[in-house]
């Protein structure tokens, strides 16, 4: 049962890293030049297991989920790149 829940969760951060930094390159980098280099979704797989290697050392949170939400924010910012590339991102309005 444990094992169970322990995949489910490890699923449930790689959708969320990688959608919020999808949307995170789409909405607020899409006019940074250095988001658009070869070695942004790099960058952002190794910050994101940064950040998530301490979270580790919790019981039911393992190394295997921190490697997984890097690999999910780094392949979630090349989808944003490309994103940008292809000129699909949303316009948001400023409404007074």
């Amino acid at each position: 049962m444990i094992g169970i829940i322990l995949t489910a969760a490890t699923i449930a951060v790689a959708v969320a890293g990688f959608v919020v930094s999808r949307d995170f390159v789409r909405n607020r980098l899409r006019f940074v030049d250095a988001a658009r280099s070869p070695l942004a979704p790099l960058a952002a797989g190794v910050i994101a297991f940064v950040v998530a290697w301490p979270l580790s050392f919790l019981p039911f949170i393992t190394i295997t989920t921190a490697v997984i939400f890097a690999f999910a924010c780094a392949f979630g910012t090349a989808s944003g790149i490309k994103a940008l590339k292809r000129g699909d991102y949303n316009e948001r309005q400023i409404r007074a």
